[in-house]
Protein backbone atom coordinates (compact mmCIF):
# COMPACT_ATOMS: atom_id res chain seq x y z
CA UNK A 1 0.00 0.00 0.00
CA UNK A 2 2.84 2.63 1.20
CA UNK A 3 4.46 1.99 -1.97
CA UNK A 4 1.60 2.39 -4.09
CA UNK A 5 1.24 6.14 -2.69
CA UNK A 6 5.17 6.70 -3.55
CA UNK A 7 4.56 5.60 -6.77
CA UNK A 8 1.52 8.06 -7.36
CA UNK A 9 3.03 10.91 -5.77
CA UNK A 10 6.43 10.65 -7.31
CA UNK A 11 4.49 10.49 -10.66
CA UNK A 12 2.36 13.63 -9.40
CA UNK A 13 5.76 15.40 -8.75
CA UNK A 14 7.44 14.14 -12.26
CA UNK A 15 3.98 15.30 -13.69
CA UNK A 16 4.47 18.68 -12.34
CA UNK A 17 8.26 18.98 -13.15
CA UNK A 18 7.09 18.36 -17.06
CA UNK A 19 4.59 20.68 -16.91
CA UNK A 20 6.57 23.60 -15.55
CA UNK A 21 9.24 23.04 -17.99
CA UNK A 22 6.92 23.00 -20.87
CA UNK A 23 5.60 26.67 -19.62
CA UNK A 24 9.16 27.81 -19.42
CA UNK A 25 10.46 26.36 -22.08
CA UNK A 26 9.05 28.92 -24.78
CA UNK A 27 10.15 31.72 -22.81
CA UNK A 28 14.03 30.61 -22.54
CA UNK A 29 13.66 29.92 -26.52
CA UNK A 30 12.20 33.81 -26.89
CA UNK A 31 14.21 35.06 -24.51
CA UNK A 32 17.52 33.92 -27.01
CA UNK A 33 15.75 34.06 -30.54
CA UNK A 34 17.63 36.83 -32.25
CA UNK A 35 15.84 39.84 -33.47
CA UNK A 36 13.68 39.14 -36.86
CA UNK A 37 13.37 35.35 -36.03
CA UNK A 38 10.59 35.11 -33.37
CA UNK A 39 11.23 38.39 -31.56
CA UNK A 40 10.08 41.80 -31.93
CA UNK A 41 13.43 44.42 -31.98
CA UNK A 42 13.64 45.98 -28.55
CA UNK A 43 13.33 50.08 -28.61
CA UNK A 44 16.62 51.69 -27.15
CA UNK A 45 15.98 55.06 -26.75
CA UNK A 46 19.88 56.25 -27.02
CA UNK A 47 20.42 54.50 -30.20
CA UNK A 48 17.11 56.18 -31.47
CA UNK A 49 18.30 59.31 -31.04
CA UNK A 50 22.08 58.36 -32.37
CA UNK A 51 20.08 57.19 -35.83
CA UNK A 52 17.97 60.12 -35.78
CA UNK A 53 20.99 62.41 -35.72
CA UNK A 54 22.76 60.63 -38.16
CA UNK A 55 20.15 61.58 -40.91
CA UNK A 56 21.02 65.47 -40.52
CA UNK A 57 22.72 65.76 -43.94
CA UNK A 58 20.57 63.13 -45.25
CA UNK A 59 18.73 63.52 -48.92
CA UNK A 60 15.64 62.26 -49.35
CA UNK A 61 14.93 59.65 -51.69
CA UNK A 62 11.28 60.48 -53.64
CA UNK A 63 8.39 58.44 -52.75
CA UNK A 64 5.12 57.67 -53.57
CA UNK A 65 2.49 58.06 -50.68
CA UNK A 66 -1.38 58.28 -49.98
CA UNK A 67 -3.21 61.48 -49.42
CA UNK A 68 -6.26 61.17 -47.00
CA UNK A 69 -8.65 61.49 -50.14
CA UNK A 70 -6.83 58.28 -51.35
CA UNK A 71 -4.77 59.51 -54.37
CA UNK A 72 -1.17 58.98 -54.95
CA UNK A 73 0.84 62.15 -54.61
CA UNK A 74 4.93 62.66 -54.38
CA UNK A 75 7.03 63.33 -51.81
CA UNK A 76 8.86 65.62 -53.85
CA UNK A 77 6.32 67.53 -55.00
CA UNK A 78 6.35 69.02 -51.27
CA UNK A 79 9.79 70.70 -51.79
CA UNK A 80 10.46 73.83 -53.33
CA UNK A 81 9.76 75.19 -49.99
CA UNK A 82 10.88 74.05 -46.53
CA UNK A 83 9.44 70.81 -45.13
CA UNK A 84 8.44 69.46 -41.52
CA UNK A 85 7.84 65.72 -41.92
CA UNK A 86 5.92 64.00 -38.68
CA UNK A 87 5.50 60.58 -37.81
CA UNK A 88 3.10 59.47 -35.83
CA UNK A 89 0.50 56.14 -35.95
CA UNK A 90 -3.41 56.73 -35.38
CA UNK A 91 -4.29 54.17 -32.52
CA UNK A 92 -1.79 56.23 -30.24
CA UNK A 93 -4.26 58.17 -28.24
CA UNK A 94 -1.87 59.92 -26.32
CA UNK A 95 1.71 61.10 -27.39
CA UNK A 96 0.96 61.55 -31.36
CA UNK A 97 -2.18 63.10 -30.36
CA UNK A 98 -1.08 65.85 -27.89
CA UNK A 99 2.63 66.18 -30.10
CA UNK A 100 0.32 66.58 -33.04
CA UNK A 101 -1.33 69.24 -31.41
CA UNK A 102 1.62 71.25 -29.93
CA UNK A 103 2.88 70.94 -33.24
CA UNK A 104 0.24 72.85 -35.01
CA UNK A 105 0.28 75.34 -32.06
CA UNK A 106 4.23 76.39 -33.06
CA UNK A 107 3.69 76.23 -37.04
CA UNK A 108 0.94 78.72 -36.25
CA UNK A 109 3.36 81.17 -35.16
CA UNK A 110 5.77 80.34 -37.84
CA UNK A 111 2.77 80.85 -40.25
CA UNK A 112 2.13 84.72 -38.42
CA UNK A 113 5.26 85.28 -39.25
CA UNK A 114 6.63 83.42 -42.51
CA UNK A 115 3.50 83.60 -44.44
CA UNK A 116 0.94 80.55 -44.67
CA UNK A 117 2.61 79.52 -47.81
CA UNK A 118 6.07 79.63 -47.06
CA UNK A 119 6.64 76.17 -45.85
CA UNK A 120 4.76 72.73 -46.42
CA UNK A 121 3.67 70.14 -43.47
CA UNK A 122 3.33 66.00 -43.76
CA UNK A 123 1.90 63.76 -40.98
CA UNK A 124 2.58 60.38 -42.12
CA UNK A 125 1.34 57.05 -40.54
CA UNK A 126 3.90 54.37 -39.86
CA UNK A 127 1.47 51.98 -38.54
CA UNK A 128 0.98 50.66 -42.17
CA UNK A 129 -1.34 48.00 -40.72
CA UNK A 130 -3.70 50.52 -39.34
CA UNK A 131 -2.79 53.77 -40.85
CA UNK A 132 -4.98 54.07 -43.85
CA UNK A 133 -6.34 56.97 -45.93
CA UNK A 134 -9.51 57.10 -44.06
CA UNK A 135 -7.83 56.93 -40.46
CA UNK A 136 -5.58 59.76 -41.52
CA UNK A 137 -8.27 61.63 -42.55
CA UNK A 138 -9.93 60.73 -39.07
CA UNK A 139 -6.82 61.77 -37.04
CA UNK A 140 -6.72 65.39 -38.93
CA UNK A 141 -9.93 65.61 -37.81
CA UNK A 142 -9.61 64.80 -34.45
CA UNK A 143 -6.39 66.74 -34.01
CA UNK A 144 -8.13 70.02 -35.66
CA UNK A 145 -5.23 70.05 -38.41
CA UNK A 146 -7.86 68.97 -41.32
CA UNK A 147 -7.79 72.57 -42.85
CA UNK A 148 -4.33 73.91 -41.86
CA UNK A 149 -2.55 75.81 -44.80
CA UNK A 150 0.02 73.47 -46.84
CA UNK A 151 -0.56 70.44 -44.18
CA UNK A 152 -0.57 67.02 -45.40
CA UNK A 153 -1.41 63.58 -44.02
CA UNK A 154 -0.06 60.74 -45.69
CA UNK A 155 -0.16 56.85 -45.82
CA UNK A 156 2.46 54.65 -47.44
CA UNK A 157 2.91 50.43 -48.36
CA UNK A 158 5.29 49.05 -45.71
CA UNK A 159 7.92 48.83 -48.06
CA UNK A 160 7.81 52.60 -48.62
CA UNK A 161 6.99 52.89 -44.90
CA UNK A 162 10.72 51.09 -44.13
CA UNK A 163 12.16 52.89 -46.42
CA UNK A 164 11.42 56.46 -45.19
CA UNK A 165 11.81 55.86 -41.64
CA UNK A 166 15.43 54.90 -42.47
CA UNK A 167 16.23 57.76 -44.31
CA UNK A 168 14.78 59.91 -41.55
CA UNK A 169 16.46 58.42 -38.94
CA UNK A 170 13.42 57.40 -37.52
CA UNK A 171 13.42 54.28 -35.98
CA UNK A 172 10.09 52.09 -33.81
CA UNK A 173 9.45 48.99 -32.23
CA UNK A 174 6.09 47.34 -31.15
CA UNK A 175 5.42 47.20 -27.66
CA UNK A 176 2.86 46.07 -25.27
CA UNK A 177 1.08 50.04 -25.50
CA UNK A 178 0.95 50.48 -29.22
CA UNK A 179 4.70 51.57 -30.77
CA UNK A 180 7.91 52.92 -28.93
CA UNK A 181 9.38 55.80 -30.60
CA UNK A 182 11.30 59.11 -30.40
CA UNK A 183 8.52 62.36 -30.67
CA UNK A 184 10.69 63.93 -33.77
CA UNK A 185 9.69 66.41 -36.22
CA UNK A 186 12.18 66.54 -39.09
CA UNK A 187 12.94 69.71 -40.67
CA UNK A 188 13.98 69.80 -44.37
CA UNK A 189 15.38 72.03 -46.96
CA UNK A 190 13.87 72.73 -49.97
CA UNK A 191 15.85 70.39 -51.69
CA UNK A 192 15.09 67.87 -49.59
CA UNK A 193 18.07 67.97 -46.65
CA UNK A 194 17.35 67.03 -43.59
CA UNK A 195 18.39 70.07 -41.58
CA UNK A 196 17.61 69.66 -38.43
CA UNK A 197 15.40 67.02 -35.93
CA UNK A 198 13.41 68.89 -33.19
CA UNK A 199 12.03 65.90 -30.42
CA UNK A 200 9.32 66.01 -27.72
CA UNK A 201 5.43 66.42 -26.87
CA UNK A 202 6.15 69.68 -26.51
CA UNK A 203 9.47 72.14 -27.17
CA UNK A 204 10.73 75.53 -27.44
CA UNK A 205 8.96 77.54 -30.23
CA UNK A 206 12.50 78.85 -31.33
CA UNK A 207 13.80 74.80 -32.02
CA UNK A 208 11.04 74.79 -34.76
CA UNK A 209 10.71 78.47 -36.16
CA UNK A 210 14.36 79.44 -36.35
CA UNK A 211 15.43 76.12 -38.91
CA UNK A 212 12.65 77.85 -40.68
CA UNK A 213 13.60 80.71 -40.52
CA UNK A 214 16.99 80.27 -41.63
CA UNK A 215 15.65 77.96 -44.54
CA UNK A 216 12.66 80.66 -45.77
CA UNK A 217 15.38 83.64 -46.17
CA UNK A 218 17.71 80.84 -48.29
CA UNK A 219 14.92 79.81 -50.44
CA UNK A 220 14.87 81.74 -53.63
CA UNK A 221 11.89 83.36 -54.88
CA UNK A 222 8.97 81.44 -56.59
CA UNK A 223 7.99 82.58 -59.79
CA UNK A 224 4.86 84.14 -58.86
CA UNK A 225 6.75 86.12 -56.05
CA UNK A 226 7.69 89.68 -57.92
CA UNK A 227 11.17 91.42 -56.50
CA UNK A 228 9.17 93.39 -54.11
CA UNK A 229 7.14 90.94 -52.20
CA UNK A 230 10.47 89.22 -52.05
CA UNK A 231 12.36 92.19 -50.75
CA UNK A 232 8.95 93.00 -47.81
CA UNK A 233 9.41 89.08 -47.04
CA UNK A 234 13.09 89.63 -46.13
CA UNK A 235 12.48 92.68 -44.26
CA UNK A 236 9.99 91.18 -42.57
CA UNK A 237 12.45 88.64 -41.58
CA UNK A 238 14.87 90.23 -40.28
CA UNK A 239 13.09 92.63 -38.20
CA UNK A 240 11.10 89.54 -36.44
CA UNK A 241 12.24 88.53 -33.10
CA UNK A 242 11.53 86.25 -30.48
CA UNK A 243 10.08 87.42 -26.72
CA UNK A 244 10.51 84.41 -24.51
CA UNK A 245 8.09 86.21 -21.78
CA UNK A 246 5.49 85.56 -24.44
CA UNK A 247 6.61 82.69 -26.63
CA UNK A 248 6.01 84.65 -29.52
CA UNK A 249 7.83 86.76 -32.16
CA UNK A 250 6.73 90.17 -33.00
CA UNK A 251 7.98 93.28 -35.44
CA UNK A 252 10.74 95.15 -33.86
CA UNK A 253 12.01 97.97 -37.03
CA UNK A 254 13.99 99.89 -34.42
CA UNK A 255 17.22 98.05 -36.45
CA UNK A 256 15.61 99.70 -40.06
CA UNK A 257 14.89 103.12 -38.49
CA UNK A 258 17.75 103.35 -36.58
CA UNK A 259 19.76 102.80 -40.60
CA UNK A 260 17.41 105.21 -41.67
CA UNK A 261 18.52 108.14 -39.46
CA UNK A 262 21.74 107.20 -39.59
CA UNK A 263 21.62 107.19 -43.51
CA UNK A 264 19.83 110.36 -43.56
CA UNK A 265 22.71 111.64 -41.26
CA UNK A 266 25.20 110.64 -43.03
CA UNK A 267 23.56 112.27 -46.38
CA UNK A 268 23.02 115.00 -45.04
CA UNK A 269 26.76 115.28 -43.86
CA UNK A 270 27.46 114.83 -47.57
CA UNK A 271 25.10 117.25 -49.00
CA UNK A 272 26.22 119.90 -46.84
CA UNK A 273 29.92 119.37 -47.79
CA UNK A 274 29.31 119.12 -51.47
CA UNK A 275 27.24 122.53 -50.94
CA UNK A 276 30.00 123.99 -49.32
CA UNK A 277 32.86 122.88 -51.52
CA UNK A 278 30.30 124.29 -54.88
CA UNK A 279 30.22 127.90 -52.94
CA UNK A 280 34.15 128.06 -52.25
CA UNK A 281 34.30 127.31 -56.05
CA UNK A 282 32.20 129.69 -57.29
CA UNK A 283 33.21 132.00 -54.79
CA UNK A 284 35.45 134.78 -56.91
CA UNK A 285 38.87 134.77 -55.60
CA UNK A 286 40.31 138.14 -54.22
Amino acid sequence: MRSDVFAWSAGIRGFLALSLLGCLLPALLWAQAPVGKGRDPVFDPQLALEASQAAIGRTLENYTLINAAGESVELSGFLGKPLVISMIYTSCYHTCSLSTRFLASVLDKARDIFGSQSFHVVTIGFDTRFDTPKAMATFARQQGVENQPNWTLLSGSPETITRLSHQLGFLFAPSPKGFDHLVQATVVDAKGVIYRQVYGESFQTQLLTEPLRSLILGTPPTDNETPVEELVRRVRFFCTTYDPTTDAYRFDYSLFIGMFCGGSVILITIFLLLREWWQNRRRPRA
